[in-house]
């Protein structure tokens, strides 16, 4: 500990906030024996890589190497220091924390530093804020009145935490002062511009919460002729359209419960849809659907239903959709309300039942993409049109493909039919195909931005890394032995930095009075690659077993060879002390592997 906070404070804000619940916010778990596996968020995961434990009150991901408690998984997920953790934990756990000295600096690149924790308590100040003028006779009365016409209920209002941005430039900024809020803050959180005005002026305003229930950002309907229809939060430390779907924390559980999420575009859709009874229901934010919306979703569901306007650019918006959520392996179907409407209105108008058959119904997305093909070259098309609709289909079914979406058998039947259209033969189409699913593989790659893990660890190399290694992972698993050899560990015992480190950590612990836990060791620790070392090393260690040999053996390596694992000794030549066959033999001390470690 850097000396922030105090240790026993530290380990209550971790006992107090369970693994997989935190973890489950964000990722759907399922049981598999005695823990719980998921899609890991880390790095771009199509099958379930990370293990959460209840019992170790540790996650470890076997493809990327993270690993860790639950503090370094929400340092991790919310990109927060070791201090910004445990105040949002115990924010999550409702316990009060002594002012901390100074904040650890931000470790982002460029930029004024921000404080994201600071950023969520502005952003319930603001709610609040918003909410108040609502409930105000003369500020509220518009958006009151345009909250009735669209038929929201008054449970839904408050569920949904709606509010108003009064028709004033500074009634925010205003209030603000009055609670000595910086200005500086207000600006950094997006709620004001950089010459000061508030942002929001005279809108209906849709908190966005993130997966775990925080306001991270708003969404502002304008209630006059005046500017955009609506607008967002600019991106900010927490906040980010691009990976943020509205009503994610409300509908994620029933998400999960069925496997399916359906997709909406507006913030009222989403809301009526609950109101209704559809609570799977979740939307965009004004924005196409990203492939950072089909990554969440893919941490939830199986299944996709685009429900959105029938006219052009809800058919627009669903195919640029259809696309991002092939490439995420999402099953995808669509939907279309009558023209005219959007769901909101429709479901105000049919009910749930007919909303529920709209979804029953959805068509598959290759279905859809046929049929714009099939109707543009039976038509009175242009060949313009014609050229446009036939790459959407193929590039559909390049993703389909090149994603394992669309089962390879499926490609000679859909190509036949293609070529029966078009005129071109099977040979020319599977061509066409074969570049575009060469395409489609590489932006996957790209899309994944090297998050396939972090940079290896340097583990050291030879048999007295080897043996510095074993020591620790048969302590970390069986901290009992340390009493057994106490006088022939300590720290000078590791010279691999990372050794070093770990067993610099786990001798203070294992010396402490208390009883000692893999949990509570990683509260010490606030780095997250020290604390992945440190899983890493349990979970080798447990895998090996045996632990009092092992450590034994190790011991009697290091004993044996104090001086550096990487030293190569040269034999020497005849005729000089210790004569010896072999005149400039090289024998090296690299092979763990001969004294019976493993």
């Amino acid at each position: 500990m850097a000396g922030i906070f105090d240790h026993a404070v530290v380990s209550r804000v971790q006992q107090a906030n369970d693994i997989v619940d935190v973890v489950a916010e964000h990722v759907s778990l399922k049981r598999k024996g005695r823990e719980m596996v998921g899609l890991c968020p880390f790095h771009e995961d199509h099958r379930p890589s990370m293990s959460v434990s209840p019992s170790k009150q540790i996650f470890k991901c076997f493809a990327c190497g993270a690993g860790g408690d639950v503090l370094k998984f929400v340092q991790m997920r919310e990109n927060l220091s070791f201090p910004q953790a445990v105040e949002r934990l115990a924010e999550r756990a409702g316990i009060a924390l002594e002012s901390r000295r100074s904040a650890a600096p931000s470790r982002r690149d460029s930029g004024p530093d921000v404080d994201p924790n600071m950023l969520a308590r502005l952003n319930a100040w603001a709610m609040k804020f918003f909410k108040q003028s609502l409930d105000d006779p003369e500020r509220g009365r518009v958006a009151r009145d345009y909250v009735v016409s669209r038929g929201i209920s008054p449970q839904s209002i408050d569920q949904w935490n709606l509010g108003v941005a009064p028709n004033a430039t500074d009634a925010l900024s205003k209030a603000a002062a009055g609670q000595k809020i910086p200005p500086v803050l207000l600006q950094q959180g997006g709620l004001t511009t950089g010459s000061g005005q508030d942002k929001f002026v005279h809108r209906l305003m849709f908190p966005i919460m993130d997966a775990t229930g925080r306001c991270i950002g708003f969404g502002g309907r304008t209630l006059s002729d005046a500017g955009a229809k609506y607008i967002n939060s600019p991106t900010t430390p927490l906040f980010d359209k691009s990976n943020t779907l509205y009503g994610l924390d409300r509908a994620r559980h029933r998400i999960v419960e069925t496997g399916t999420a359906i997709i909406v575009e507006g913030y009222t859709d989403v809301i009526m849809a609950h109101q209704f009874g559809c609570t799977n229901v979740v939307a965009t934010l004004g924005t196409s659907f990203t492939t950072g919306h089909g990554r969440t979703l893919r941490r939830y569901a199986k299944r996709v239903v685009l429900v959105y306007d029938s006219d052009v650019a809800g058919m627009e918006a669903a195919n640029r959709a259809l696309e991002v959520c092939l490439s995420q392996r999402l099953d995808i179907k669509l939907g279309f309300v009558p023209e005219g409407k959007d769901p909101c209105d429709f479901l105000l108008v049919a009910g749930k039942e007919a909303f529920d058959r709209i979804v029953e119904g959805a068509t598959d997305v290759l279905q859809f993409k046929w049929d714009r093909l099939q109707a543009a070259f039976e038509g009175d098309d242009s060949l313009a049109n014609r050229r446009t609709v036939l790459n959407e289909f193929l590039q559909a079914v390049a993703t389909g493909l090149a994603s394992n979406n669309i089962p390879v058998l499926d490609s000679g039947l859909i190509v036949n039919k293609v070529s029966r259209i078009i005129g071109l033969t099977p040979r020319e189409i599977n061509a066409d195909l074969s570049r575009r699913m060469g395409r489609v593989a590489r932006t996957m790659k790209s899309d994944a931005g090297g998050s396939e893990g972090a940079a290896p660890v340097d583990w050291g190399d030879g048999l007295d890394a080897a043996a510095q290694r074993e020591v620790l992972e048969v302590l970390v698993n069986e901290p009992a032995l340390f009493r057994d050899h106490d006088g022939e560990i300590s720290e000078s015992l590791f010279r691999v930095p990372i050794l070093r480190h770990v067993g610099v950590v786990l001798l203070d612990a294992l010396r402490s009075d208390g009883d000692f836990s893999l949990s509570g060791l990683l509260a010490r620790i606030e780095s997250v690659s020290l604390a992945e070392a440190l899983v890493e090393l349990q979970a080798a260690g447990e895998k090996k077993g045996n632990y009092a040999p092992r450590l034994t053996g190790a011991l009697t390596v290091l004993r044996r060879h104090p001086r550096d694992s990487q030293t190569i000794e040269v034999a020497p030549e005849k005729g000089e002390a210790g004569d010896v066959e072999g005149a400039g033999e090289f024998r090296s001390r690299r092979n763990p592997h001969s004294l019976g470690l493993s």
